[in-house]
């Protein structure tokens, strides 16, 4: 489940390969850091003040933390990572003691949905225990359909952090426990939802599970930095002007916004637990062809 660095190489002679072997594999694992180096470096990391590209929100990231545009995020999700292409990405959040593609490595992909402002009127109502047993029942009736198409079957074990909602500063946070086809170690995604005048700021984290209390401490300081702009704040809304959304907090916990924009699918819902960082490069090692240098293939990848 953990990142692997992988070299495709091409093989010039077949003469010799068990010989080379040994010596190439020092000199390969040598290139494949280079170039985790290489690509992290080149990403544009940002603090201090930071307004969203589309002027919405802003952000106020502290020494702890790093953000990138959504072009680098956009390398860091399909380059990097591994994933498919997406779009509507805002940029990323990323921990600044944690390497973007070493082992432990996570970060937050921020959207937005300008689908309506949402009303918070069933805050005190929401049963998320009851809301949880539904969540579970349609992620286990869409795995034929995962399936089907070559992606591990996932299992909503259960919260990882219940739904809260600040009524004050009107931000929505939780977490999910999630099991990917085998793998013996389970998933954290952990979401957190800004209201805004027209739509809603969209925040996911994913990591190992074991990696919980860290991401937990972490996120806490993103909803605390996480604003939307003069204009675009809850409080701004205009019932006359303004329309509102078809759904309230409900539906953002249970993923009802989610399934109909597709966010799910662009936020990695079906690989996200096999992110890994791919070298593409051509080396003269005879004989060797697609060798694993740090680590074997996860079976389920």
């Amino acid at each position: 489940m953990l990142k692997k660095i992988w070299i495709a190489m091409l093989c010039l002679s077949a003469c010799g390969a068990a010989a080379a072997e040994e010596p190439a594999a020092a000199g390969d694992a040598e290139q494949a850091a280079a170039a985790a180096v290489q690509f992290e470096a080149s990403l544009r990391f940002q603090q201090g003040e930071v307004t969203l590209p589309n002027g919405v929100a802003v952000l106020q990231v502290p020494a702890g933390f790093r953000y990138i545009g959504a072009e680098d995020a956009r390398r860091v999700l399909e380059d990097a990572w591994g994933n498919p292409e997406g779009d509507g990405t805002l940029g990323m959040l990323l921990p600044s003691d944690v390497s973007v593609v070493g082992e432990g490595g996570w970060g937050v992909i921020i959207t937005y949905e300008e689908d309506g402002h949402v009303s918070d009127a069933d805050a005190d109502s929401i049963d998320y225990d009851a809301l949880l047993a539904d969540m579970r029942e349609r992620v286990a009736a869409e795995n034929g359909a995962r399936r089907d198409a070559g992606y591990a079957a996932i299992e909503l074990v259960g919260w990882a952090a219940k739904p809260h909602y600040d009524k004050t500063a009107r931000k929505l946070y939780w977490a999910k426990e999630l099991k990917f086809g085998d793998a013996p170690d389970h998933t954290l995604n952990y979401n957190i939802r800004v209201l805004g005048r027209k739509g809603v700021l969209v925040l996911n984290a994913v990591s190992d599970m074991q990696q919980l209390g860290k991401v937990e401490q972490d996120m806490r300081q993103v909803l605390a930095f996480t604003n939307f702009t003069a204009g675009n704040r809850y409080e701004d809304f205009d019932a006359s002007i303004d329309k509102a959304a078809a759904y309230g907090l409900g539906a953002l916990v249970a993923g009802g916004v989610a399934a109909k924009t597709g966010l799910l699918a662009k936020l990695l819902a079906l690989l996200v637990a096999f992110k890994k960082f791919i070298v593409l490069g051509v080396l003269a090692v005879a004989g060797v062809v697609g060798k694993v240098l740090l680590g074997r293939k996860d079976q389920s990848a």
